[in-house]
């Protein structure tokens, strides 16, 4: 079973320390949620694990399956089985959802073969209406301009249909719920539930307990000042909801971040 470590991890941005000792592990088949109020962090871990250039590692590492992934581009780690739906995914006019897929696959096809051809156009279209199936989407959808008029809920759908196609170990869902109403909420998380098996392993990154609603976590943690300073199970969460981050600041003092 392959995991994740994040071990007292540090990452700058623009010489502004935002990660300060950040430690987490997690096993493929885990739903972890990771909250915590503006400017702590939680999409600055995010954008480390991937790999972005603007986000300096300082301290620690990340280890997927015992191995550090720190001199990996991008696109290497993607191809090592992780993926990051965005808070905000970009639009790209001209290419559809379906043409945007199919290059990934066969990208990430050639990097495990160098010898493969990639998934032909019948077996990629044949595999990919067995993922919409799965996940209650319309084929019409896969035919669209990548994101170019989608709403709210379908640009976070188009991600979820990415993290089917793509099947990576662990997914990294960055406020995945932001800007969504209670319905569209409910059918992404109805989607990430029908992934999550024993090949895939989450982290949702949310401000809300709404979306743990449908979402189940195993653990959830909360994050400050850059690292993790509480977890629990799903009370936890509730706990929040009901007394907000009042709480966590007279625990452990006012936080002197400024991004997130």
């Amino acid at each position: 079973m392959a995991s994740i470590q994040i071990q007292n991890l540090h990452v700058e941005v623009n010489g502004n320390e935002i990660l300060k000792g950040f430690n987490l592990t997690m096993k493929q088949g885990e739903i972890h949620a990771l909250m915590g109020p503006n400017g702590t962090g939680k999409s600055t871990l995010s954008y480390a694990i991937m790999g972005h250039p603007r986000y300096k590692v300082t301290g620690g590492d990340i280890l997927l399956d015992g191995e550090s992934i720190l001199d990996l581009s991008t696109d290497q780690r993607a191809n090592r089985g992780l993926f990051l739906a965005f808070q905000y995914p970009v639009s790209i006019s001209g290419v559809t959802l379906a043409n945007f897929l199919r290059v990934a696959v066969n990208s990430k096809l050639k990097a495990s073969d160098p010898d493969s051809k990639g998934m032909s156009l019948v077996a990629f279209r044949k595999a990919m209406k067995a993922k919409m199936d799965f996940l209650g989407m319309d084929y019409s959808f896969a035919g669209r301009y990548l994101n170019e008029g989608f709403s709210g809920g379908e640009k976070k759908r188009a991600e979820i249909l990415q993290l089917a196609m793509l099947e990576p170990k662990f997914g990294i869902l960055d406020e995945t719920d932001s800007g969504l109403d209670i319905d569209a909420v409910r059918v992404v998380s109805e989607g990430v539930n029908s992934l999550v098996g024993d090949n895939l392993g989450v982290l949702v990154i949310t401000h809300y307990q709404r979306m743990l609603n449908f979402l189940k976590p195993d653990f959830v943690h909360i994050m400050y000042q850059g690292r993790i300073v509480e977890t629990g199970q799903a009370e936890l969460a509730l706990k929040l909801e009901e007394s907000g981050y009042d709480w966590i600041r007279e625990v452990y003092g006012e936080s002197g971040n400024g991004n997130g």
